[in-house]
């Protein structure tokens, strides 16, 4: 099943962050540098030489785009040379993706030539852009969309990318530095806090993130992109250590256990599974005393703000919610 386009610059929902449940500590077999040579995706770091920003993938050459997104993310534009929509989305994601300089490229995929690419990202039409992180597929969006709109959905990308410890870049074959031509949009650095709490997830050091979320809010309410990113920052802190199988497993053998209730409900959310996961604590809920009924409703508040306040799914919950309220 194809992922819903976010709305308007919001990934959130539309990321599959199980990839993130049981991460490697830093330096453990398996992590970014485990191998002593330091992290290959250290801030910085080179991920190696590519031909052009913008790169065809087909069927028979995928796996080396694979391999590449565990040190830059990958941006996958399914798309068809009949589609004006197609053309014109690729001509915006080229536009964003070399803006950024190496630290992400571009695989466009002809969804006709290649129909396996095609299924394997469930790309039911196009134009479809989907992204590799880590070697791990994440669904991003259908159809076409503003550039404004696009760059904020990238900007989600890499912040996914660093959560994951791939913040590489790469460089382009020939380049010449110092050629003369149009300067690279210089980004705008992110709010002192949000850069502390941003550098504090790529280490997976969520504890830091948490409380710089919280002074950043404190020192501004109305500060949504905190709030958001607080909320999915204390939901990787709960699953970070734990596997699926030991979650799901103690949410079967004990159903009136909130916490673990509560656990259940945010894998499933990390998984994609959004609705399953609202479903499990609004269906919880009426059968609680007051203070688990609290406890409820505040992971819901928190889960909303995860998958996107404006996101048709929250919508409906919201409404469930209220109604169970009054």
């Amino acid at each position: 099943m194809s992922m819903p386009p976010p709305p308007a610059g919001n990934l959130r929902g539309a990321v599959d962050l199980s990839s993130l449940v049981n991460r490697p500590a830093p330096g453990a077999p398996g992590a970014p540098g485990a191998n002593g040579a330091g992290p290959a995706g250290a801030p910085g770091a080179a991920a190696g030489v590519v031909p052009s920003l913008v790169l065809e993938g087909n069927d028979a050459n995928f796996t080396q785009f694979i391999e590449l997104s565990n040190s830059v993310p990958v941006v996958v534009d399914l798309r068809a040379e009949w589609a004006e929509q197609s053309k014109e989305l690729t001509a915006v994601l080229t536009r964003v993706v070399t803006s950024y300089a190496g630290r992400l490229v571009l695989v466009g995929i002809d969804v006709e030539a290649n129909p396996q690419l095609a299924q394997a990202f469930q790309a039911q039409s196009v134009p479809t852009v989907a992204a590799l992180v880590g070697g791990r597929p994440v669904s991003l969006f259908q159809g076409n969309y503003p550039e404004q709109e696009v760059r904020a959905v990238i900007e989600q990308v890499l912040q996914l990318a660093a959560q994951n410890g791939v913040t590489g870049t790469v460089t382009v074959d020939g380049a010449d530095a110092g050629a003369d031509g149009p300067a690279e949009p210089v980004e705008e650095p992110l709010p002192p806090h949000h850069a502390e709490a941003y550098e504090a997830i790529s280490q997976g050091d969520y504890a830091t993130a948490i409380a710089e979320y919280q002074t950043a809010i404190a020192q501004n309410p109305r500060d949504s992109l905190a709030v958001a990113g607080l909320a999915q920052v204390k939901l990787l802190a709960r699953l970070q250590d734990k596997s699926l199988d030991e979650i799901r497993d103690a949410a079967a053998a004990n159903p009136d256990d909130l916490d673990a209730q509560l656990l259940v409900a945010d894998l499933d959310l990390s998984g994609g599974h959004i609705d399953d996961a609202f479903d499990r604590l609004l269906t919880l809920f009426p059968k609680q005393d007051q203070a688990r009924k609290d406890l409820i409703r505040t992971r819901l508040l928190e889960l909303f703000e995860v998958v996107g306040t404006d996101d048709p799914r929250v919508a409906a919950a919201r409404r469930r919610l209220a109604g169970l309220l009054y």
